[in-house]
């Protein structure tokens, strides 16, 4: 794919620079925040139906608009769940209905979602699922639990992955539910404590939680291909916006290496260096993956690829520092919070980079099996 910027997507930039300069803080108020995004037309840029409130823009101006969304002040996105995986959803497989219920309000920014799909015991293997939803006159009723949730104590609805075919096993018997939240008694959210203090995931237990029969996406059985499909729209034109942050966070060890001195060792120059240039061949990757629709290695590629990178950022963040790195911030003492610097939140953050969303051992099976056309691994098998 030859993917260059015109200059209509330079006119572009500069009209999404100027919005976000003058719109964008970074202590606002996350939901306001989404509804300011909507009423100006900003959300589900790249949505391939029209009618739902969006502006349906290329896939340059998408990446532009990530791009320049990445470099402003503006604060993390609440609503990315439903806007790049639940609404491209929809549109491939949800009924006219779901779409006309559903997809306005993520375009405006009044709903917000998360994703219940791995279980404590259905994580990387996501066909272990246990979540049943029973059907009930025109309702299912969903009991089990999720974990790993992000933004389940903020989201007004969650797509659930649940086995609604009594006494199926693996991908067979599945659907994919949309189950409110506001469910006082039958639905419960407990944040998950992580090494850095804070608590980005929470875990969901579902105790008879209702959804609506009209609300099974695909239809009652179909959600092992369905959750596949979602799944294939989790990595696009939103990995670009990942590495502009990513390059941020190695601008800023780079420095800290000449501030310490660090960068006088060879070792360190080299794996700066090299940082350097595995982001750029991240880069270039994903800009020609975009273009090749039906990839089926390519989110599991892009997966690996930055998982590691990450985790060794942060690993080299901690060794540009020295032994200083170990410790607290100069004003600490035990009566006072542990407050993390910006290195210590990256290192300890990312060990959990190359697990979730996928394992890297769940990533290069996916690649052995759908893009080799290597054996299936053998099941029980060590």
């Amino acid at each position: 794919m030859d993917f260059g910027f015109t200059a209509d997507d330079e006119a572009f930039r500069a009209e999404a620079t100027a919005w976000l300069g003058a719109h964008a803080q970074a202590d606002i108020d996350r939901r306001a925040w989404e509804r300011e995004l909507g009423s100006a037309g900003w959300i589900g840029i790249g949505w391939a139906e029209r009618g739902y409130g969006n502006r349906t823009l290329g896939l340059t101006q998408q990446v532009v608009w990530a791009e320049e969304y990445a470099r402003s002040s503006a604060p993390p996105r609440s609503g990315h769940i439903g806007e790049n995986l639940l609404a491209p959803t929809l549109i491939a497989h949800g009924s006219p209905e779901q779409k006309e219920r559903f997809l306005p309000p993520i375009a405006a920014g009044d709903e917000l979602w998360c994703q219940g799909y791995s279980e404590p015991g259905a994580g990387s293997d996501l066909a272990g699922v246990r979540t049943a939803g029973v059907r009930e006159g025109d309702c299912y009723r969903v009991t089990g639990q999720k974990i790993w949730t992000s933004l389940a104590q903020e989201a007004d609805w969650c797509f659930v992955l649940a086995r609604t075919e009594a006494g199926s096993r693996r991908h067979h018997g599945l659907s994919l539910l949309l189950v409110p939240m506001d469910q006082p008694g039958r639905i419960e959210v407990r944040p998950i404590r992580q090494l850095t203090g804070t608590s980005d995931f929470n875990e969901v237990f579902f105790d008879g939680a209702r959804a609506r029969a009209e609300h099974v996406v695909g239809g009652e059985g179909a959600g092992w291909r369905v959750a596949m499909s979602l799944l294939g729209f989790e990595r696009g034109v939103s990995t670009l916006a990942q590495q502009i942050g990513f390059a941020e966070e190695l601008g800023r060890v780079v420095r800290a290496a000449v501030a310490s001195g660090a960068v006088d060792d060879p070792v360190v120059r080299e794996r700066l260096v090299r940082q350097w240039a595995e982001l750029r061949v991240m880069r270039w990757n994903a800009l020609r993956t975009l273009g090749r629709a039906g990839d089926a290695g390519a989110p599991s590629v892009a997966k690996l690829l930055w998982a590691g990178w990450h985790q060794r950022l942060g690993e080299l963040a901690m060794q540009v520092r020295g032994a200083v790195a170990g410790v607290g911030p100069a004003n600490w003492s035990a009566s006072a919070p542990y407050e993390l610097d910006a290195f210590q939140h990256l290192f300890l953050f990312s060990r959990a980079d190359t697990i979730y969303g996928g394992s890297d051992q769940v990533q290069r099976t996916i690649i052995a099996e759908r893009v080799l056309g290597l054996p299936r691994e053998p099941k029980g098998v060590v």
